[in-house]
């Protein structure tokens, strides 16, 4: 351990993780000195294992996500260094050897740390999913959360990037199984279109077409998805589904309301749609088979001939 080694409070929020929670916790035991427990009205024995491991236990009602009870938590930690983990997280021990390095500088108040996704048993090194900077360890005082889900949080002071190795990064078991995948997405879409009709959002025909067209190419194409395999091609279908599942539940909580399908903005999304798809499977046909001339001027030309007639 580093000499006057300060303060340091880990932050866990829990409901019913008690299949990864023990594990989360063995990797900070001796690393955190005061280990903070919100249990959002938990069924299982997840608080009993966490007193196991000297954690103090605090009830809070159930929330569906858990931006909304960061900063309750925070309030509840007396150390000068917080880390904050979900349950389905863990740490390292080179990792922790870092962080504990930090806590010795004086010009750092925040640290960004790469986070490893594990998807249905494997690491996705792209597909947008690493590094996956989130800021986790700080000073008290220094960081705060906003209400949304998935929001970042509001920092104040010097931030530091820890470097984007696989040492450095906080384990994050993200999607077990393809139910689990699906049990989220319904659970987090329902937040999502209820944050959209706050904001007097109103529905679009594209945003059932485009946005997931537009999700899966961000994913698959210019995040290198397809170097991930078909782990890679199913985790971006997924999450074109997960985008749709948003706006189809927003068109639920608004009435389910029975119109008739304007055929213009019909076309004109599926048009926006293919040309989109179009331009980025070029991109990467060519970026893969750029040996071949004669492929690569046909796919050029396509790709030209779809600018042409776009809008038509």
């Amino acid at each position: 351990m580093t000499k006057n080694k300060p303060l340091i409070s880990a932050v866990i929020n829990i409901h019913n993780e008690v299949k990864t929670l023990e594990k989360c916790l063995r990797s900070i035991r001796g690393f955190a000195d005061e280990i903070i427990i919100i249990d959002m009205e938990s069924t299982d024995n997840g608080a009993e294992i966490a007193k196991n491991f000297n954690a103090k236990v605090i009830s809070h009602r159930f929330v569906k996500y858990v931006e909304p009870v960061r900063n309750f938590a925070l309030s509840k930690t007396t150390g000068k260094w917080v880390l904050i983990l979900d349950p389905d997280e863990y740490l390292n021990t080179t990792l922790k050897k870092e962080l504990l390095r930090v806590t010795q500088r004086k010009d750092v108040d925040f640290v960004r740390i790469p986070r490893k996704n594990l998807v249905f048993g494997r690491w996705l090194r792209h597909s947008n999913m690493w590094p996956d900077y989130l800021v986790r360890f700080f000073k008290n005082g220094h960081v705060s959360w906003k209400k949304e889900i998935h929001s970042q949080p509001t920092t104040k002071g010097n931030g530091l990037n820890l470097l984007d190795s696989e040492k450095l990064a906080i384990r994050h078991q993200n999607y077990p199984s393809i139910n689990s995948f699906i049990q989220r997405a319904v659970r987090y879409s329902s937040v999502q279109a209820e944050e959209l009709m706050s904001t007097d959002y109103k529905l679009k025909t594209s945003d059932f077409i485009l946005k997931p067209i537009q999700e899966f190419n961000s994913r698959f194409f210019r995040g290198e998805g397809f170097k991930d395999g078909l782990h890679g091609l199913i985790f971006c279908l997924l999450q074109a589904f997960a985008i749709c599942l948003i706006y189809i539940r927003l068109w639920e909580k608004t009435g389910s309301p029975d119109k008739p399908l304007a055929k213009d903005s019909f076309v004109s999304a599926a048009q926006e749609a293919n040309f989109e798809f179009n331009h980025w499977f070029s991109w990467y046909y060519i970026k893969e088979n750029n040996q071949n001339f004669f492929k690569n001027f046909f796919i050029r030309f396509r790709q030209f001939i779809n600018r042409l007639t776009k809008n038509l």
